[in-house]
């Protein structure tokens, strides 16, 4: 039987891997790789950087597949068919992957940015090609340090506070409104910036907004929403031209009345 491990590995720092995840990469001898194409060729350099950082040469194959483009421009209820088309055209990358590079009882790897449980496809996608019948294969997780944990931990500051709920969401949800009974919002997937919304509504909010976390062109930003939205914004257009594409996250941060109008600490 064919095996697949799907290992997260954080954010983009090769320290950032857990040791069941170099466990995991030890044990494999193909790590498949979806190429995004030459903007974001950065994306397969770090991860063929995590491989030489904790493997020896020679121990392993890489095999590179284009990943499939998936409709950006669809919104309302086109979106959730998009991404489902998107999604089934994965699985048939997938399943030609596993079927032509992957021996009968071989194990081959997908190597997950973060954590593979939150907001990626991987998962999903696998279950695909198995429910399509035409490669048999098992397979594990392994979880990772998501850019929300690593967020938090270069921001030095806790998700939620005592006894209050904190919840993660996208910049789409967050277009609909703030949660109610919910201070304290990690957003991710967020391309139109919707943070700006909230600057000019005369509530108390902070922000602590990270892009490329994990990587050395990590950029952090935090402070009140209304004096920060500017500078993010900026620091965000410039970062998103020299690279041509970026990765950021961020928290939103409502401050209850009696704390003033003090910046984060």
């Amino acid at each position: 039987m064919r095996k697949i491990h799907v290992i997260g590995i954080g954010a983009g720092d090769p320290d950032q891997l857990t040791l069941q995840a170099v466990k995991a990469l030890r044990d494999t001898e193909v790590f498949f790789i979806l190429d995004k194409g030459e903007v974001k060729a950065d994306l397969v350099r770090l991860r063929r950087d995590i491989l030489g950082t904790h493997l020896p040469q020679g121990t392993y194959r890489t095999v590179e597949a284009r990943d499939p483009e998936r409709d950006r421009t669809a919104e309302g209820a086109g979106y959730s068919p998009a991404v489902g088309d998107w999604r089934s055209a994965r699985a048939g990358v997938f399943e030609r992957l596993i079927a032509g590079e992957l021996g009968e009882d071989g194990t081959g790897a997908f190597l997950v940015w973060g954590d593979p449980s939150l907001y990626d496809s991987t998962l999903g996608v696998l279950e695909e090609v198995l429910e399509r019948g035409a490669v048999a294969f098992e397979y594990d997780v392994v979880p990772g340090i998501s850019s929300v944990s690593s967020l938090a931990a270069r921001h030095r500051t806790g998700l939620n506070r005592v006894a209050r709920p904190v919840q993660i969401t996208t910049g789409r949800r967050l277009a609909e409104g703030l949660p109610e009974g919910v201070d304290d919002v990690v957003v991710m997937l967020d391309a139109h910036q919707t943070f700006q919304r909230y600057a000019d509504t005369g509530e108390d909010i902070d922000i602590y907004w990270g892009a490329y976390l994990g990587t050395p062109d990590e950029i952090l930003v935090s402070g009140p929403l209304a004096e920060t939205a500017p500078h993010i914004i900026e620091v965000r257009a410039q970062a998103r031209e020299h690279k041509g594409w970026i990765m950021d996250t961020y928290l939103l941060r409502r401050r209850p009345r009696d704390e003033g109008a003090s910046g984060p600490g």
